[in-house]
């Protein structure tokens, strides 16, 4: 089993999608990575070599930033904007949508389950 930046890669998928199991990885990057690093889309994850796989965790820690860094920037981001006060800080303070969607009658994800107010 290939584990790359602390998280353990599915053995049966190819290596183009079994690399968008890192958080910050997706499909294009993915295959940015395995371009650089010369690795085939097609071969699978339990057919990499030890080599190949070092190869791919060196790629990854040079170039770009994943996982734990990466989710500790977002919220550090998140909460600069919090702490600023600006709208989208607001937003995320109160716990409502941030990139413009109505609230009147959907965004139920993001505000919760609905409290009936008057019904009496």
């Amino acid at each position: 089993m290939a584990r790359i930046a602390g998280v353990d890669l599915p053995k049966k998928k190819r290596i183009e999608y079994g690399l968008t199991y890192i958080y910050g990885i997706g499909l294009v990057t993915s295959r940015k990575i395995l371009d650089v690093v010369g690795i085939s889309y097609d071969k699978r994850v339990h057919e990499l070599t030890e080599d190949e796989a070092a190869n791919i965790r060196k790629e990854i820690q040079a170039s770009y930033q994943v996982e734990g860094d990466l989710r500790k920037k977002v919220a550090m981001d998140i909460k600069g904007l919090m702490d600023l006060g600006i709208y989208r800080g607001l937003r995320h303070r109160r716990g409502l949508p941030v990139r413009g969607q109505k609230t009147k009658t959907n965004a139920r994800t993001r505000k919760g389950r609905k409290k009936t107010v008057g019904a009496a």
